[in-house]
């Protein structure tokens, strides 16, 4: 649970760029898969919605750590450039704007 808690307050949602799911409808995904010897922790873990998580798994994004903030690198069968990207939605300055 306090994994849990700590991903929630450092992506306060779904991580996806461009999504605005909250953390509650959220689920925890290992960035290096578990059965792949991936470590159970915040610095191998980000919150997905259940459509994001499913399109990770499916699709083969790959996903890195900048600064503690989830980047997105596409599939070459979506971007052939691979250009990473990120969710701003829950960027702490969207968020004072909107209060």
């Amino acid at each position: 649970p306090h994994l849990r808690k700590a991903l929630i307050a450092r992506d306060l949602g779904c991580a996806f760029p461009g999504c605005t799911i909250p953390a509650p409808w959220c689920e925890a995904h290992h960035i290096t898969y578990w059965s792949r010897g991936g470590t159970t922790g915040t610095e191998n873990g980000t919150l997905l919605c259940s459509h994001h998580h499913h399109l990770i798994h499916k699709e083969a994004w790959t996903i890195r750590l900048r600064t503690g903030v989830p980047w997105f690198i596409p599939p070459p069968h979506i971007d052939p450039g691979q250009k990473p990207r990120r969710n701003h939605y829950f960027t702490p300055a969207r968020l004072a704007r909107a209060a």
